[in-house]
Parts: structure tokens; sequence; C-alpha cells
């Protein structure tokens, strides 16, 4: 089975949902142009890090993006990995991706469980709690927020469960690139399974961003990578490729978890 996947690496205007929306409703509207299967909007999209007005801009319940999204979805016919939202609960304000289908209903929310310190995010938000793993086009998938990528043991637990891609979503600086890069191939490899990673372009007031999406096969091969500024990136993954490269090195079958606990 082949997907189509296009990443909607935008910039992201600091602190204002309302262009953000506007932005995220062009680069949709451009992504599915290409009939892509999936398109996948970075993290935080709607208010970049803005973290000291989070009270002020957060979603409550997440419902002005789920709703948001679930009209670009119907509208273009393609599922939506809806990069993430600061999502306002009655416990906290969680950084939550949402992934709505090609009929415009949600079918997974995501909490970002690893929050990062150095941009004091565990000042701001609390902790999810939820599994990643999600089903969608008949294909068992996962989907990350950021640093959750520097956790191989988090990824791990949901490709044990039968995840084939990963989808990866972030505002990652660009002081840190080559981490991007390589901790993305390494989890590819190691897991066996594409990694769709967005991440944003631009920056605010106290970061530069990477940009540098990527689409990486189970391999650890590059597909396509877009460059640091705002930018439709596409490729086509195959999971007939997943099921090739784990019967050549079968690194599931030779896992041997009772000798990993600590």
């Amino acid at each position: 089975m082949k997907l189509k996947i296009a990443i909607a690496q935008m910039d992201i205007a600091y602190g204002n949902p309302e262009e953000n929306y506007a932005i995220a409703d062009r680069m949709i509207s451009e992504a599915a142009k290409g009939n892509p299967d999936f398109v996948v909007l970075p993290e935080l999209w709607t208010t970049g890090y803005d973290l000291e007005r989070l009270d002020e801009i957060s979603d409550a319940q997440a419902a002005e993006s789920i709703a948001f999204l679930g009209k670009k979805a119907a509208e273009n016919k393609v599922n939506l990995i809806g990069g993430s939202v600061a999502n306002r609960t009655g416990a906290g304000v969680e950084n939550t991706m949402l992934v709505v289908s090609k009929e415009g209903s949600l079918v997974h929310t995501y909490s970002k469980l690893h929050l990062f310190q150095l941009m004091n995010e565990h000042h701001y938000f609390i902790p999810g709690t939820g599994t990643a793993n999600f089903e969608l086009n008949g294909r068992m998938l996962a989907g990350f927020v950021c640093y959750d990528i520097r956790f191989p043991e988090w990824l791990r637990k949901h490709v044990s469960k039968g995840a084939e891609a990963i989808f990866v979503v972030a505002e990652w600086p660009k002081p840190r690139v080559a981490h991007w890069h390589s901790l993305l191939i390494a989890r590819a490899i190691e897991n066996q399974c594409y990694v769709i990673a967005c991440n944003r372009a631009g920056s605010d007031p106290k970061n530069v961003f990477a940009g540098h999406s990527m689409i990486i096969d189970p391999w650890g091969e590059i597909l396509a990578e877009a460059g640091e500024g705002e930018e439709i990136l596409t490729a086509e993954i195959d999971f007939e490729k997943v099921k090739e490269v784990r019967g050549i090195i079968p690194v599931f079958e030779d896992r041997r978890p009772e000798h990993y606990r600590e």
C-alpha cells in the first residue's frame, strides 16, 4: 500500500491564532492540489511559543482547532495530522496533536509526554498520558511531538504495537538542526519504519527555527527534505518497504525485552 504525504512547513505568527489559521488554510489548500493522502502541520501552529500568553490564546478543549481542521479535511478530502495546539483543559494546558480523517472527523489526540525544560514548557504545559498509536487508512501509525524523539524507548513502545510510520511535529530550533537529522534518521533505522517529520520555519522573539522537515524511509534514507523557509514537501511512502526491511533484518523477532527492564 502506497500513500502520498505532504508536509506544510509553515512560518508561524507569534501569538496570533487568527493569522495562523489563515496561513494554515492557505498551505493546506496548496498542499491538497497534489492530491496527497495526508497533510502534516507543525507543533503549536496556532500560537507558536508565546507561552506567557497561553491563558489568553490557548484553545479551550482544542475546539476551534478541531472545527477548523475538520472543515479543511472534508473540503480537501485529505487526512490531516493537525500538528499540535495549545489545548486548554480543566487540569491545565496540554500540547496536543490532533488527527482528523478526510471525512472531517477527529480520530485521535495525543498530548506531548515529554516537556522541554530548556524552553520552559514545564512551567506552562502539563504532560499528556495517552497513547501515540492510532489507525487510519487501514494502517497502524503513531504521532509524537518534538522533544519526544529524544526518548527512543517511548517511540519503540508504539512501534512494537504495530506502527509502520511515525509522524513527528515540531518547533525545532536551528542551533540543534544536526540533532534533528541524526535523531530522526536513527528512529527510522532502529524502528524499521517511515518517519514523517514536520518542523516549522521562521523565527520568534527568542528562537530561530530549523525547518528541514523530512520524510525518511525504513532504511534511514531521506526521501525528501525541505530547506529553512516556508515550503510544501511531498513524497510517497510504500508500506511494502517496511515489510521488506523487517524481513531482511528481523529486529523485532530478535528483541529480548525481558532483559531491558530496570
